[in-house]
């Protein structure tokens, strides 16, 4: 596995690493956040930005498609939106749960939904779109 910068919440990828699916685990920078994959399924993306302005957006987003956030809300009622895409009216990024960082339960939450994914939760996770064939 690769890893090319230091990892914000590292105990989610602790937790990834000690279960059955640390084979099938790797990470990608992106957006000067890390990107949590197994397989070709990105699973979650860790945010941990100084920029006051996207502060309230630090935490684990959960990947997900828009018909599970209300079941994925209910199990993490902390759970929100990433605010920074709302506001920039970009709809179809509503494939993304933040489980902000600043909220009494992160780390037990963050830990909730790698147990989730462990146990194969067909509710997190998906497999993003190729950058090639946006393009064409």
């Amino acid at each position: 596995m690769r890893r090319k910068q230091v990892s914000p919440f590292s105990f989610v990828l602790e937790e990834l690493e000690d279960s059955r699916l640390a084979p099938r685990l790797r990470t990608r920078p992106m957006f000067g956040s890390l990107g949590v994959y197994i397989d070709e399924k990105i699973v979650f993306i860790l945010r941990k930005k100084q920029d006051t302005k996207t502060l309230r957006d630090n935490g684990v987003w959960m990947a997900t498609v828009p018909e599970h956030n209300p079941s994925l809300r209910g199990d993490f009622p902390t759970s929100r939106p990433v605010e920074l895409f709302e506001a920039r009216g970009r709809k179809g990024f509503s494939g993304w749960l933040n489980l902000p960082e600043n909220e009494e339960g992160f780390e037990e939450a963050a830990l909730r939904a790698c147990r989730l994914v462990i146990d194969t939760d067909p509710r997190i996770g998906k497999i993003p779109k190729s950058r090639s064939s946006e393009r064409t």
